[in-house]
């Protein structure tokens, strides 16, 4: 199985078992992207339960060509998800410079949360859920956490966000968000108005024994 540090999904080689082979022909770089187009548009519309063959179907190319750039859909979900894990942490990292912590941690988790509520394959990651049974024990899913634990620690730091809580506690608020937005269909105002609700029980001016 493909391990984020793998090179990226995006580059023109196949990566089979962890191996990495001779870089791929023009014409089956540009099929492999059609696939991982079509893999990222359905696993983050509809989550893992997407079929490689209803992939292939929506990439134009045959299951064959599916199945030789990607042996299992195990496979391909990585691929798919740790791109989209690996551009957060980066916007993270980005937003460790704020001088502003509580701002920092906040308008990240806000971002987790958007993102998770529009993607169903990064809130299936952040649970743990699915095809992915491993994906907890990733390198870029741990990099994910750690970042998302540094800007928690410097909120706290700062007194913007309550010191009773952990990193775990953070993705377990966000994922239950994500789900709850993505399965009613909530529109902007509405997600707006849940995600204050859920960062309302984070700030510092929350204690244990107000809730």
């Amino acid at each position: 199985m493909a391990r984020p540090d793998t090179p990226a999904a995006g580059a023109g080689i196949t990566v089979v078992d962890g191996s990495q082979t001779r870089p791929l022909r023009a014409d089956a770089r540009r099929n492999r992207d059609r696939v991982l187009e079509a893999a990222r548009t359905a696993f983050g519309a509809e989550g893992s339960d997407v079929s490689l063959d209803e992939i292939a179907r929506r990439a134009g190319v045959g299951a064959g060509t599916v199945y030789r750039h990607f042996a299992t859909k195990e496979a391909l979900f990585e691929a798919v998800v740790f791109d989209r894990i690996g551009e957060l942490v980066e916007e993270a990292r980005a937003l460790s410079d704020d001088p502003d912590p509580g701002r920092a941690f906040s308008s990240f988790v806000e971002r987790l949360a958007r993102e998770g509520a529009l993607k169903r394959d990064l809130v299936e990651a952040l649970a743990y859920d699915g095809v992915h049974l491993q994906l907890g024990e990733a390198p870029i899913v741990r990099a994910l956490t750690d970042v998302l634990a540094e800007l928690l620690r410097r909120a706290q730091r700062a007194g913007a966000v309550r010191s009773d809580i952990s990193v775990d506690d953070v993705v377990a608020l966000l994922t239950g968000a994500a789900y709850s937005i993505c399965h009613s269909r909530a529109d902007d105002e509405q997600t707006r108005r849940l995600l204050a609700i859920m960062y309302d029980g984070l700030r510092a001016d929350r204690t244990a024994e107000d809730v």
